[in-house]
C-alpha cells in the first residue's frame, strides 16, 4: 500500500472520529435541554451505536494508519515531539473512550430507557451524565490538539 493511500485513510478515519465525538456532545446536549424523556433515551441509545460504527473504526483506522505510516518512513519519526506526543495523546483518549465514556454511555442508555418507563428522569442519569460530559470533554479536546500536532509539526 502506498504512502499516499495510506495517508487519506488516515486523514479520514480523523474526520470521522472527530466529526462522531463533536456531533455525539452535540445531540446529546440537545436531548437533555429538551427534557424529553423520549429523546434522551432515543439520543443516548444512538451515541453508543454511533461510536460502534464511527469512533471505534475512526480510532483503529488511526492508530494502524499511523503506525504503517511510520514504519514506512522510518521508525526514528518517533523520537520528533509532535509525533511521539501525539501518539500518547491518542492511546490516552482511547483509554478514556474504552475504559471510561463507552461504559458511561450505555449505563446512562439503560438508566434513559427505565426513565421513560417511570416517567421521570433518574437522578443517576444525571449524575452519568455529568461525567460523561467531562471525560468526553477530555477526550474531545486531546484529538483536537493531536490535529493542530499533526498539521504543524512544530
Amino acid at each position: 500500500m502506498t504512502f499516499q493511500i495510506l495517508l487519506a485513510i488516515h486523514i479520514l478515519s480523523a474526520v470521522v472520529f472527530l466529526g462522531n465525538i463533536i456531533t455525539a456532545a452535540f445531540w446529546k446536549v440537545r436531548a437533555d435541554r429538551s427534557g424529553s424523556l423520549e429523546a434522551i433515551a432515543a439520543t443516548a441509545k444512538a451515541i453508543s451505536t454511533a461510536d460502534y460504527a464511527f469512533t471505534l473504526p475512526g480510532l483503529a483506522g488511526l492508530l494502524v494508519t499511523g503506525i504503517l505510516m511510520v514504519g514506512m518512513t522510518g521508525w526514528q519519526r518517533f523520537q520528533e515531539p509532535w509525533l511521539g506526543g501525539s501518539l500518547v495523546l491518542l492511546i490516552i483518549t482511547a483509554l478514556i473512550w474504552l475504559g471510561l465514556l463507552l461504559p458511561l454511555q450505555r449505563r446512562m442508555a439503560r438508566l434513559a430507557q427505565a426513565s421513560v418507563q417511570q416517567g421521570t428522569l433518574d437522578p443517576a442519569y444525571t449524575k452519568a451524565s455529568k461525567q460523561w460530559a467531562m471525560y468526553g470533554g477530555i477526550a474531545t479536546l486531546l484529538p483536537v490538539i493531536i490535529l493542530f500536532l499533526m498539521v504543524l509539526k512544530p
